[in-house]
């Protein structure tokens, strides 16, 4: 007792939490998805927060980085500990960043897949949304992978703004098209975006664009917190932990969400080729990481960090219920239609 009432406020309730939700992990995240009233609780969870002084104490990914306002937001964290930026809303200036970027030449692919049903049912509504909320002001190019080009829709684009459809094979299962994805990415990188691009976005395409997505996101390795996983404690984090899988995780910073990912194209081409390479080698000892290539990607961002870590704002599901701490939300989950969609 007299230990326990040395830690600070927070700390004191990460530890009562961490007894509270101290239970089998598949049972508590079965649990978690059938009842709002744990996911309401888990919510009080607090963070943990940014110990630098200053913005000029980061890493910068960019001189504009200096001006964000890490003490802005005291009920969350805006700094990792390795001095990268944690980006919430409150915290930017939008028009420096604008600007800068602007004045910098930057340029965005934007990479999605809507391959089967998945193409009918999201993409057109994925496109129309992006036109409106990502990147406004620059230079971006889609690339959309999917096994039916004559189906993808017309999509009315602003200026400095262009289409690429490419076709690709469908596999039989939906884990496959999932994971073999990063190859797909490496191999365009390698063959046109590094050419025309400074930098990468790969985006599922089951969601939806509610508000900026700007420059602001931009950044060398960028990674995004799990809406799901933010507040909870890292024990209970849903990393790989067969030991005979190359994603394989005993601890981590973050639990990341491989919905969106993105950075230099240098970066992403590292990363993507990372992943595929491990998956290879899973499938050379029939093993499968148990989310795909989300473990994978988690794996790669605890071994090379992210220069920037995008709040939960950039990919939200409403489905969690009210936080005080999202004040914005940039991008949605759409609704899952996972039984007709998927074909194994």
């Amino acid at each position: 007792m007299q230990r326990f009432s040395t830690i600070g406020p927070v700390q004191k309730m990460k530890v009562f939490f961490k007894y509270v939700l101290c239970i089998p992990l598949i049972p508590l995240s079965v649990y978690y998805l059938i009842c709002p009233s744990v996911r309401t609780l888990i919510g009080f969870i607090p963070m943990d927060k940014c110990t630098l002084k200053s913005a000029e104490m980061l890493i910068l990914d960019n001189v504009v980085d200096a001006s964000l306002d890490l003490g802005s937001r005291r009920d969350v964290q805006t700094c990792t500990s390795w001095k990268a930026p944690v980006i919430w809303e409150g915290m930017f200036d939008p028009d420096l960043y604008d600007q800068k970027h602007k004045m910098e030449g930057s340029s965005v692919a934007l990479t999605v897949f809507a391959v089967g049903r998945y193409l009918d049912a999201y993409l057109g509504t994925f496109l129309n949304s992006s036109e409106q909320h990502f990147m406004p002001g620059l230079p971006v190019t889609y690339y959309v992978f999917t096994d039916v080009p004559e189906k993808v829709p017309d999509v009315e684009l602003a200026s400095q703004r262009t289409l690429k459809v490419i076709k690709v094979e469908r596999s039989s299962r939906w884990q496959d098209i999932s994971m073999m994805r990063m190859k797909t990415i490496s191999d365009v990188i390698e063959s046109d975006i590094r050419h025309r691009c400074t930098h990468v976005f790969c985006f599922d395409v089951d969601q939806v664009f509610t508000g900026r997505f700007g420059s602001e996101a931009l950044g060398d390795s960028v990674a995004l917190l799990h809406a799901h996983y933010y507040h909870l404690p890292a024990t209970l984090f849903t990393y790989d932990r067969n030991r005979e899988s190359r994603a394989y995780m005993e601890t981590g910073d973050f639990y990341y969400h491989a919905a969106i990912f993105g950075g230099s194209w240098k970066s992403v081409k590292a990363l993507t080729d990372a992943c595929y390479q491990g998956i290879l080698e899973d499938k050379r000892n029939n093993v499968e990481a148990l989310w795909h290539d989300e473990s994978h990607l988690n794996k790669y961002m605890w071994l090379h960090k992210p220069s920037r870590v995008l709040s939960p704002e950039y990919c939200w599901d409403t489905s969690i219920g009210y936080r005080s701490d999202i004040k914005v939300t940039r991008l949605l989950w759409a609704p899952k239609y996972y039984d007709k969609l998927r074909t194994s």
